[in-house]
Order: structure tokens, then C-alpha cells, then sequence
């Protein structure tokens, strides 16, 4: 004998939703689901529009998690902060991982719609260029790209004038009792971080003692752990960029593989990175 197909209702699941909040209503499904705008037949062009919207997401929420630990060391709840920190780093984690999907696309594929984007590049990512200005390479220049549009203009100008997260890190440090200089403390924040001996003294304490100083330890390694990861999220980049358009133009007009080798050696965070050879 068979059994009659399950039904849920018996368990007690919801099966009507007639002016009652669904999944789909909740989260903006259709509207999302109807955001992909193909301009040309290309098969892999759809491909490239969810890669790069799921990434956007996945940078919406690193903002969040980046604004939210940055407020909470500026208020002494570390231990918070550093979840939040801990988060990111899987953020970037899935950043990198989508690479490999993005990848799965040849050179052959691309031309069919590369002459479709026009002057569109991810150069021109306001979110991106949020999370470089929020964790502390700021170049004024990078405001360029989006003088057409007030509105994020706004936002990553009010950006150039808050502390970093690696000023509020400092900050942190210097409220725990760790000797960071004053002039690091009071230092024009809409510039770009150089990397500054004081500082580097003072991670170097906090590494030749951890015990002592635990929470600084902490909170160094989870600055690593998020530097790290956006490192390979870099360095994917370029290798995706490398495999499928070579040595091309940028679509954005940038130099495209040897413009994104030079951000690679950009430092976010320079001290922790050179204590390791000091120790």
C-alpha cells in the first residue's frame, strides 16, 4: 500500500499566505530576482551580473560589520568587536570563493559581451571604495569616479572624516593603558595610514607579552585575520582578470592586470605585518 504524499499543514506549517508576510515578501525576492539586466544574447553575460551583484551584498554587509566594530572598540566593547571582525573575514571568505565561479568563464565567453558594459568597471564600486576608505587607504583621488553622483560623493566624503578602523583600534589601545603616540592620536584622519615606528613599538609590546596584554593580542590577530583576506580576495582578482582578459584595458580605462598588481602592495595594516620579522 502507498502512502499518501506528506503534507506539512499536519506539522504545523504555514501553507497560506493570503495578506500575511512570505519569504519572498520579506526579503525582496522578486525584486531582486528581476534586478539582472542582460544587454546583449550572451550566455555568460548573467554569469557576470550575479557574480558582481552577490558581491555588492556580501560588501553592503561588510560595511555593516566594519561600522558596527569600529563604534564598538570606540566604546570599549571589544570583546563585541571582535566578532564582528571575525565575521567580515568569512565575508571576504566568500568573496574569494565566488572567483572560482567567475572564473569558469574563458576569454571566449567574455568578448561575447564585453562591448556591452561600455565604460562600466568594477573600479568604479562606491562600496569597495567605502571598505578601503573605512579600514584606512584613503586617496582623495578615488572620489573622482563618483563626483556624478552626489549622493555617494556624501557618503564616502563623511567617510574621509571619521577615524578608521585602525584609528579606533589605536584608540582602543591607548584607553587599555599601551603607550600610542599622541601624534598618531591626533593625526589627520582623511589621510592615507603610514606606517609609524611608534606604533610598531607598541604592537611589538603587546606581541613579546601576550599573556599581559590579551585583548590587544586579539585584536591584532583579528586585524590580521581580516587583512589577510582581503589580500587573496586581491590577488584572486588579478588572477581571474589575468585569465580571462590578459594584459587588455581595464573596461574602466585602468591598466587593468598591472593596475591591480600595484594595489597588492598596498598595507592596510603595516606594523602588524612588519613586527613579524622584528620579533
Amino acid at each position: 500500500m502507498t502512502q499518501s504524499p506528506y503534507d506539512p499543514a499536519r506539522d504545523g506549517a504555514q501553507m497560506s499566505f493570503d495578506g500575511r508576510m512570505s519569504y519572498g515578501d520579506y526579503l525582496s525576492i522578486d525584486h531582486i530576482l528581476s534586478s539582472q539586466h542582460c544587454l546583449t544574447t550572451a550566455h555568460d553575460e548573467m554569469l557576470f551580473i550575479i557574480q558582481h551583484q552577490t558581491s555588492e551584498l556580501w560588501m553592503k554587509l561588510a560595511l555593516h560589520e566594519i561600522d558596527a566594530a569600529r563604534s564598538r572598540l570606540g566604546t570599549g566593547n571589544a570583546q563585541e568587536a571582535f566578532k564582528m571582525l571575525a565575521r567580515v573575514s568569512r565575508i571576504f571568505e566568500q568573496l574569494n570563493n565566488a572567483w572560482d565561479v567567475l572564473r569558469t568563464m574563458t576569454p571566449a565567453d567574455y568578448t561575447t559581451f564585453r562591448e556591452g558594459l561600455g565604460q562600466s568597471s568594477g573600479f568604479q564600486s562606491w562600496q569597495y571604495r567605502l571598505i578601503e576608505f573605512s579600514v584606512g587607504n584613503r586617496n582623495a583621488a578615488m572620489l573622482k569616479p563618483h563626483a556624478h553622483r552626489p549622493d555617494v560623493s556624501a557618503v564616502l566624503l563623511a567617510e574621509l572624516a571619521r577615524p578608521t578602523l585602525y584609528d579606533a583600534a589605536l584608540g582602543h589601545l591607548s584607553r587599555i593603558g599601551l603607550a600610542v603616540p599622541e601624534d598618531v592620536l591626533s593625526r589627520d584622519v582623511s589621510q592615507t595610514w603610514v606606517a609609524h615606528d611608534g606604533v610598531r613599538a607598541v604592537w611589538e609590546t603587546v606581541y613579546r607579552d601576550p599573556a599581559k596584554h590579551w585583548q590587544a593580542y586579539e585584536l591584532a590577530e583579528k586585524l590580521v585575520d581580516f587583512e589577510d583576506y582581503f589580500r587573496r580576495w586581491r590577488f584572486n582578482h588579478v588572477t581571474t582578470v589575468e585569465r580571462v582578459i590578459g594584459f587588455k584595458r581595464g573596461t574602466g580605462g585602468t591598466s587593468g592586470v598591472s593596475y591591480l598588481r600595484r594595489m597588492l602592495e598596498v598595507r592596510l595594516f603595516p606594523e602588524l605585518w612588519d613586527l613579524r620579522t622584528t620579533l
